[in-house]
């Protein structure tokens, strides 16, 4: 299907034009790429009322054609990836190939969750009764995707969503709203119409979803602080909440590694996608013996990474996706400057359009500076140094977050060991940044409540209902 330059939202399996527009950018350059519809309250409550319309039918569809419905979305975003993934990267300012592994990530989501099974428990069985516990959907599930990976994430809570018998309205963020709709676009006539709507708006319309009586569940990937807002917001009515939120996410390096054979993936575990992944490396603590040999090695690779537009061949790292959160970056470079920290590469303004940061490495900042205690969400990364295992553990963990970490060492029981006393929801060994859709992904402390992906992340689409049946029938009047 070929994709224009007009963008509609989704309502009822129809295209309709917002009561108002706003222009997005292009990060890169930020100039304008198109106009997006801007959703009205009016046009919000005919998307609740399209998805209430059709969830009776899609609840009492058999998981047999539900299933089918995610692999024709999957199938439709695999279909259009080319041109899908370099509408991503203009608005959101990745390279071509993440973008890609956005969209086909996405995809693949899809396929995967709609193998899995929503099971049944029976409760009990004696000759008295018998009782079964039943997962049900729901109702209409208000899901709210960020600008990091627009595609992917919104497919975290769709694809469950839609499996378990739920019907869907889907908001991008405003960064990142064209993808989206025109993956909306392309799903209209796959599924029943009302299934699943999407409506795009600005600040105002997230908090009218949160609060909208006809909405039953929020999904929502963001910051923490909009998180406690969302929660906040959503206790009005009693909504069930899944929320995947911040993080500060502490890698610690053991002495035993090979340092050269690492360096290249401890750099990319903390600036793949600019840094704006809510599971990157965003402290990085490195044993004292190699701390040096570390050091060099990430300054040194870092001076070979190319910045740009992501649409230019060979970009590496595009720009900050939005002003908002480059001017937050902005401001931890300055505040490390103002207390005198020293910095191994980067920490310059950049002079050209667009909102780039050069890749930025402080040299052992104090544990109580912001640039640590922050979670930073771009290329600045606090290298810290550390002696002793019980002492970096405890470092680790002083976090108000718990999204994710890592272990780096050549002993995985010694690694493992270290892994089991980190307070995060996912802890990596030699590795960071992996997800599974059959592993169950949530955060710890303020990072988030329930869970994503897996039969964890299903489940949190469903409510439970137990029937019980007494065997002996009532005696005949």
């Amino acid at each position: 299907m070929p994709l224009d330059n007009t963008y509609t939202m989704t309502i009822g399996g129809k295209p309709v034009s917002g009561a108002g527009s706003f222009p997005v950018l292009n990060p890169a350059n930020e100039q304008p790429i198109a106009d997006c519809p801007d959703c009205s309250p009016e046009q919000l409550d005919q998307a609740v009322a399209a998805a209430r319309a059709a969830f009776p039918a899609w609840s009492a569809t058999p998981i047999e054609k539900r299933r089918e419905a995610l692999l024709a979305i999957a199938g439709a975003l695999a279909a259009n990836a080319d041109e899908l993934h370099r509408l991503l990267t203009s608005e959101q300012g990745k390279p071509h190939a993440m973008a890609m592994g956005d969209v086909m990530g996405g995809a693949y989501w899809l396929q995967a969750i709609s193998g899995l099974e929503i099971p049944t428990h029976v409760v009990e069985d004696t000759e008295e009764r018998k009782g079964v516990t039943r997962h049900v959907p729901i109702g209409v599930v208000g899901a709210i995707a960020p600008w990091n990976f627009p595609v992917i994430l919104a497919m975290f809570k769709v694809a469950p969503a839609l499996l378990a018998g739920n019907t869907v309205v889907l908001k991008p963020s405003p960064f990142t709203p064209l993808t989206t709709l025109k993956i909306g676009e392309l799903t209209r006539g796959l599924i029943p119409d009302g299934v699943l709507n999407i409506v795009s708006g600005g600040d105002s319309l997230g908090p009218w979803m949160t609060s909208h009586p006809g909405i039953d569940k929020i999904s929502f990937t963001g910051s923490t602080a909009t998180g406690r807002k969302v929660m906040a917001s959503a206790s009005d009515t009693l909504k069930r909440v899944t929320l995947e939120l911040g993080g500060n996410d502490a890698a610690i390096v053991l002495p035993d590694v090979d340092v050269e054979k690492i360096a290249e993936q401890l750099f990319w575990a903390a600036f793949a996608n600019t840094g704006q992944i809510c599971i990157a490396t965003k402290r990085m603590y490195v044993h004292k013996d190699i701390y040096e040999p570390v050091k060099e090695a990430l300054v040194a690779y870092a001076r070979t990474v190319k910045i740009g537009d992501g649409a230019e061949q060979g970009t590496q790292m595009g720009p900050i996706q939005n002003h908002q959160q480059y001017k937050r970056v902005l401001d931890l470079i300055a505040d490390a400057k103002a207390k005198g920290y020293d910095f191994l590469i980067g920490g310059e303004t950049s002079s050209v359009p667009g909102y780039f940061v050069p890749v930025t490495i402080i040299d052992n900042p104090p544990e109580d500076s912001r640039i640590v205690q922050e979670e930073q969400f771009g290329p600045v990364l606090p290298l810290l140094k550390f002696d002793d295992i019980d002492e970096v553990v405890g470092r680790a963990n002083a976090s108000d977050y718990g999204l994710g970490a890592s272990v780096w060492s050549a002993d995985t029981d010694k690694a493992l060991e270290i892994a089991s006393r980190l307070q995060a929801g996912t802890v990596w060994v030699n590795e960071t940044q992996y997800l599974s859709p059959l592993g169950a992904f949530g955060g710890h402390k303020q990072s988030g409540v329930g869970a994503e992906g897996a039969l964890d992340g299903l489940l949190e689409y469903t409510i439970t209902q137990t029937t019980y049946v007494k065997k002996t029938a009532p005696a005949a009047a």
